[in-house]
Parts: C-alpha cells; structure tokens; sequence
C-alpha cells in the first residue's frame, strides 16, 4: 500500500488561485508553491507584481517561486533582483534558455553566485540539467525544474530521464533540488519518489486523487459500477 505519509519526495502546490493558495498555505503536506505567467494569465490576474505580493501575504514562510518575464540578460538580473527583494522564502524562476533558444545561464550563474535562490525552469535536456548546476552548485540553495510530465508528451520515458537529472544535481551540490515539473497523474508522485526528485510540483486536482492512494483495487472496482448506474439512472436511460 501506498501513503504518502512514508515518502521523502516534498509537495509544491502549483497554481494562481489566491484562494486556494491561502487554504493550502496551511496544509502541512504542502511545502511550497510555484506559480508562472501562463497560470496567473488563465486565472485573470491582471497586474503580476500586485498579485505576487498578495500571495506573499498568506504565504509567509513555506517557498514560492516567481518568475522572470524579460526574454534579455541585463533585463532578466534587474528583474531578478526585484522579484527577489519581495520576501525571503522567495525562488526567482529563470528559464534556462530565452524564447528563441539563448541560454541563461550566465545571467543565472551570477544572479545565484549574489545568494539569490533560483528556479531554473523550462528544463528538458540532460545537458541543461548539468549547465544549470554548474552554474549553481557555488551559489545560493536553488531548484531545478526539469519538465517531466512534457517529456512523457514527447513520447519519452520520464523515469530514466529523472533518473539521470538527480545523480547530476547531487553530483554538482547538496543545495540543488530536483523537481519533476507539469505531472500528469498521481502515480507521478511515486514515479518522482523513485527516481530521486526532491519536489514535485501538484495541482488541486492531483492532491486531490492522492486520497487514493493504497485504496483497495477491489472496492475501487464497486464504487465504480455504482457510479456508471446511479448516472445511467439520474439521466433516464432505459433499454
């Protein structure tokens, strides 16, 4: 049976919903959080940096990660820099290359060498992990973010990915932290577990399901069948 309560890996609610965000910033099971543009955008924020700070208002001391919105080096340390000075347990993200493919990572490497805690972020390849920790294994405590749930969309097998990314974080320094980012389903969770990841970033939906966890497969099996009868007669249909 599977329960959480005997794993290592830390949950890190992932979203923009200031609500869910405040109840959640009481779960004991939840160890941080991260947000990003396109989840503030879906939610209708409005003004970034207004919201931010609103969300450091009930999230005082677990971590947060922001990030950066420039696609240029000189902009992305000022940015940084800001984004930083907004709290403490504040993560700066930093996608490790720009949107037309240049790499970050000096601007990374001397941001975290000035004791800002990155998150790199966007991560796919074994190559960028090991370039994100060079670039932070002398630097301040930081994240890796490596994007497993996308790599599993590409048809890759994320596990021995993971796998890989962990003995190359844990070879750079005991301050960086692997996380399986855009999970799929609950069993990510376990898949992040065995593969050495740190964090893994949840949805509601995810911490949801995780209630699941070692239930009986039987009792599974007749709650179901319940469900497809009670709906097949609260909608009327007949044969």
């Amino acid at each position: 049976m599977t329960s959480y309560s005997n794993m290592r890996i830390k949950l890190f609610a992932d979203g923009a919903d200031l609500e869910a965000i405040a109840r959640l910033a009481g779960d004991p099971k939840i160890k941080g959080f991260t947000t990003n543009p396109t989840l503030m955008r879906k939610s209708g924020v409005t003004d970034y940096e207004k919201f931010s700070r609103e969300i450091l208002k009930v999230v005082t001391e677990k971590p947060i990660s922001f990030e950066v919105l420039s696609d240029e080096l000189g902009e992305i340390r000022l940015q940084a820099r800001k984004v930083a000075s907004w709290g403490s347990n504040v993560n700066v993200k930093v996608p490790v290359v720009n949107s037309v493919g240049i790499s970050n990572i000096p601007a990374i490497r001397e941001l975290s060498s000035e004791g800002i805690k990155i998150n790199v972020t966007a991560v796919f390849s074994l190559m960028q992990v090991f370039s994100a920790c060079q670039a932070l294994k002398d630097g301040a405590p930081s994240i890796v973010s490596v994007f497993a749930g996308r790599i599993a969309d590409a048809g890759r097998d994320p596990i021995p990915h993971m796998k890989a990314a962990s003995a190359i974080c844990r070879e750079a320094s005991p301050r960086i932290e692997l996380l399986w980012a855009s999970p799929r389903e609950s069993l990510n969770i376990i898949h992040a577990e065995e593969a050495g990841a740190d964090i893994i970033t949840v949805t509601p939906d995810l911490l949801s399901k995780m209630k699941l966890f070692g239930k009986d497969l039987e009792e599974f099996s007749r709650e179901t069948s319940l469900m497809f009868k009670n709906d097949g007669e609260k909608a009327g249909y007949v044969l």
